[in-house]
C-alpha cells in the first residue's frame, strides 16, 4: 500500500539531475523491439547482398569435406586439414553477415538512449539475490504488460509468417521436383521474402513500442513535490545558508565601507536617519559616494567620522536624496551637482577659517536638491492639506 501511496504521489517530471542520475546508475530508455527489427531486417539486407557468395562457399566446403580418395582415408591428418579449411573459408564468407548483425545489434540501442557507459552496471548488487523482489514484480502491472506484449508479438509475427508460407504453400511443393543447386536458390529467395513481410510486420509492434518504452522510463522516474523541493534546495542552497551568506557579504561590505570614511570630505546627516559621506578631488569628474547607512548604521558612521576629524553636515534633504539615489562606490547623479558644490564650497571656506581666521562661513539654510529625489519631499507633497 506505502508503494502504490508512493507512485501515485509522483505527479512532477524527472528533473534533469533526476535523469543524470538515472544515466549514471546505466537505467536509460531502450526497446527490445527496436533492435530485433533492425537486427533482423539487417540480416535480411546482408544475406540478400551475400547469399550468393555465402552459398558457393557453403557448397565447395561440403563439396571438398565429402570428396576422398585413397591417398586422403589413409591419412587422418589431411581429413582434418581439409575440415579446418574448409570451415575457415566458410567463416571468412560469413563474416560480413555476422560482423554487420553485430554492428546493428550495437548501435542500435543508441537510437533512443544514446551511448551510456558506467561501472555501476559491474558493481554487485546482492539485493537482486532476495527473491521476495522478484515474486511481486512477477505478478506487477508491468510483469503483465510484458507478457500481453509477448502474446500480441508471437500471434502478429506468427500470424504474418502463417499467411506468407501459406500462400507460397505451392511454390515450397514445387522445390521437390527442382534440381538441388535451383531448389537451394528458390528456397534462399523464398526465405528473404518471407523474413521482409514478417520484419514489415514488425515494424508495428516498433511503432507501438518505442513512444511506450519512452513513457514508461519518464513515469518511472517521476518525483514527488517534496523530492524536487529537496533537490531544488540541495542544488540552489537552503534558504538558511543562502541567508547567512548574505549576511556574512553584507558584513563584508559594511567593513569594507568603514574602512573608505576617512578618505571622505564630508558627512552629511539627517540628522539621525541616515548618514553618507562621499569624497571628491579634482581627478574625479564628480563626487563618490563611499559610505551610507540608516539608524545603527548611520550612527557607526558619524563616529567613525569624528574620530577621524571629519566634517559632518546636518542637511536632511540631501542626505536621503543620496541615501536613496545613489549606491556605494557611484558618482552622485547631475541633479545633486549643485547642492554638492554648496556643500564642497562650505568644506573649503570652513578649512580656510580654521587656517586663517576672518569671518566664519555660513552653511546654506536650504540646499538646491530635486523634490522628485527626496521621499520625504514627495510624500509631503502628495499628503492632502489638514482642514
Amino acid at each position: 500500500m506505502a508503494d502504490e501511496s508512493d507512485k501515485e504521489d509522483r505527479t512532477e517530471a524527472p528533473s534533469g539531475r533526476k535523469l543524470e542520475q538515472a544515466r549514471e546508475e546505466g537505467n536509460v530508455p531502450r526497446s527490445r523491439e527496436l533492435s530485433t527489427f533492425a537486427v533482423t531486417m539487417a540480416g535480411v539486407a546482408l544475406l540478400i547482398a551475400t547469399g550468393g557468395n555465402l552459398f558457393n562457399a557453403l557448397k565447395q566446403g561440403m563439396k571438398a569435406w565429402f570428396t576422398f580418395d585413397q591417398e586422403s582415408l589413409k591419412d587422418p591428418f589431411t581429413i582434418m586439414g581439409r575440415l579446418r579449411e574448409s570451415v575457415q573459408g566458410t567463416l571468412l564468407e560469413m563474416a560480413p553477415l555476422l560482423g554487420g548483425l553485430f554492428l546493428v545489434a550495437a548501435l542500435t540501442p543508441l537510437l533512443i538512449g544514446g551511448w551510456n557507459f558506467t561501472s555501476k552496471g559491474f558493481m554487485p548488487n546482492f539485493g537482486k539475490i532476495n527473491p521476495l523482489p522478484g515474486f511481486k514484480r512477477m505478478f506487477s502491472i508491468q510483469a503483465l504488460t510484458e507478457g500481453l506484449k509477448a502474446i500480441l508479438k508471437s500471434a502478429l509475427i506468427g500470424g504474418v509468417a502463417t499467411w506468407v508460407i501459406w500462400n507460397e504453400r505451392s511454390e515450397l511443393l514445387g522445390l521437390i521436383k527442382m534440381p538441388l543447386d535451383a531448389g537451394i536458390l528458390k528456397l534462399m529467395a523464398l526465405m528473404e521474402h518471407t523474413f521482409l513481410v514478417v520484419a514489415g510486420a514488425m515494424m508495428i509492434l516498433v511503432a507501438l513500442d518505442v513512444p511506450f518504452q519512452l513513457w514508461q522510463y519518464t513515469k518511472n522516474l517521476r518525483m514527488t513535490k517534496e523530492e524536487v523541493k529537496k533537490e531544488y534546495k540541495e542544488q540552489e542552497g537552503s534558504p538558511e545558508v543562502k541567508g547567512r551568506i548574505r549576511q556574512l557579504q553584507r558584513e563584508a561590505a559594511r567593513r569594507r565601507m568603514m574602512q573608505e570614511i576617512p578618505n571622505a570630505n564630508v558627512i552629511v546627516t539627517n540628522p539621525t536617519h541616515y548618514a553618507v559621506a562621499f569624497k571628491y578631488d579634482e581627478e574625479m569628474a564628480a563626487p563618490v559616494l563611499i559610505a551610507k547607512g540608516s539608524l545603527k548604521v548611520a550612527e557607526r558612521i558619524i563616529q567613525s567620522g569624528q574620530e577621524h576629524r571629519i566634517t559632518i553636515l546636518r542637511a536632511p534633504s540631501f542626505a536621503r536624496a543620496l541615501y536613496f539615489n545613489v549606491e556605494l562606490g557611484d558618482q552622485i547623479p547631475s541633479q545633486l551637482y549643485t547642492a554638492a558644490a554648496q556643500v564642497l564650497a562650505y568644506i573649503h571656506q570652513l578649512k580656510n577659517f580654521e587656517q586663517s581666521g576672518g569671518l566664519a562661513p555660513i552653511f546654506p539654510e536650504h540646499l538646491d536638491v530635486p523634490s522628485e529625489l527626496d521621499p520625504e519631499s514627495k510624500r509631503q507633497q502628495h499628503t492632502p492639506p489638514k482642514t
